[in-house]
């Protein structure tokens, strides 16, 4: 299985100084990651039992496409 890929956005000054804007609005580091995603788009009942499985585990779960 390969690793997602997540990279990071390539931004301009503009864009970079709306982040700041935004880390310092927020209290916290702010990462922008380009569009494309790994993860898996789920459908709403897949969402309820991914969730349900967090809640009786008591972590946090990522599904990423195939």
């Amino acid at each position: 299985m390969s690793s997602p890929e997540l990279r990071p956005a390539a931004l301009d000054e503009t864009a970079l100084a709306d982040i700041r804007r935004l880390e310092e609005s927020l209290g916290t580091p702010v990462v922008a990651y380009e569009p494309e995603s790994p993860y898996a788009e789920l459908s709403d009942d897949q969402l309820a039992e991914v969730r349900r499985v967090e809640s009786a585990l008591g972590v946090r779960l990522l599904a990423y496409r195939a």
